[in-house]
């Protein structure tokens, strides 16, 4: 027998991000043979893509579509997911570990009387209906697996890049349900007045399968341009250690760390980067990673799957020059 789980769909102005469709893929593999995958969609205008996550996974859809649902408002999603669980009665939520996710999550757990698992790397089920989950801990010092315990309900945040996610099949079938919500003027006592896009990233951090990063070794900030090149020509995202975000010279938005973005792409390439214990904790459960750093005794060679003892002036224009005649091959 398997878990019923339910999925939070996460969907930013009608797009859905790469790690909803991982996080199906998870529920999909923890539901077993017995088990249903349920997923709650909430917004305004997106019932129209309701069958799109059954194609990737969910055997029901609810389907909350109001616009008083736009833009997102933690009370009230939290409200749509809590209506959803109340229909569905699922032993396991999964929320992806995004801005959206990690804000969500504590206040349905709340509402449900349950702790949260999260930044969970792996989930699995062990006998007794219970979860091992593996997550990063002390800064990435350790990976620990911890199993839950007590009654399900589980609410559990995935680390985006964790597990790898399914191909759309467009022969399944599911049921999609809507859920009927009643706005509360109680759930709607804050609300989104703008919201400001940030400019100059084309690739999302989070959701990125390539991210090339610089670091205080690239000596001033004129010299991240190469960190950009790099990045454009191989349709990567732009990351940055802290300390070069500290010294003003790129968005604290582009940086990798426990006080930035937690990332596990395919490839990660640190340029320049020493490889502080913050800076690992964001980004060493990537798939592959690549470093660039005159010092051998530098910490980022001890997590590297191929290490380049090197001056990042000379090796980058070689990298940038030799990916471009890639791409044109």
């Amino acid at each position: 027998m398997g878990f019923d789980v339910l999925v939070f769909a996460e969907q930013r102005q009608g797009s859905f991000k790469k790690s909803l469709f991982e996080s199906l893929s998870l529920a999909r593999t923890l539901s077993g043979g017995g088990g249903k995958v349920g997923a709650v969609l909430v917004g305004s205008g997106v019932a129209a893509r309701a069958q799109e996550l059954i194609q990737r996974g969910a055997d029901r859809v609810y389907s909350a579509d109001d616009p008083s649902l736009d833009p997102y408002n933690s009370a009230a999603y939290a409200r749509a997911v809590f209506a959803a669980f109340g229909e569905f009665h699922p032993a396991v939520l999964l929320f992806p570990a995004t801005a959206m996710g990690r804000d969500l999550a504590p206040r349905v757990a709340t509402r449900l009387g349950v702790p949260v698992i999260a930044e969970a790397i792996t989930v699995e089920s062990v006998p007794g209906d219970r979860l091992a989950v593996r997550k990063s801990m002390y800064g990435g010092k350790v990976f620990a697996t911890v199993q839950t315990r007590g009654e399900p309900p589980y609410v559990v945040t995935v680390r985006p890049g964790a597990c790898a996610a399914s191909e759309p099949d467009a022969g399944r079938t599911g049921e999609i349900q809507t859920l009927a919500i009643t706005p509360d003027p109680l759930a709607m006592r804050a609300r989104i007045a703008e919201v400001l896009q940030s400019v100059g990233q084309t690739v999302d951090l989070q959701e990125a399968e390539i991210v090339v990063s610089g670091g205080r070794g690239l000596r001033a900030p004129e010299n991240f341009s190469m960190i950009r090149n790099l990045a454009e020509v191989l349709g990567a995202a732009v990351g940055a250690s802290r300390a070069v975000v500290d010294a003003g010279w790129i968005d604290h938005q582009h940086q990798v760390g426990q006080t930035g973005t937690t990332v596990s792409p395919k490839l990660y390439i640190a340029c320049g980067i020493s490889g502080a214990i913050q800076h690992l904790a964001g980004m060493r459960t990537s798939g592959c990673i690549v470093a660039i750093n005159r010092d051998a005794e530098a910490p980022i060679f001890k997590v590297a799957d191929y290490g380049i003892v090197g001056d990042v002036f000379e090796v980058m224009p070689i990298m940038i020059e030799e990916a471009r005649k890639m791409r044109s091959s």
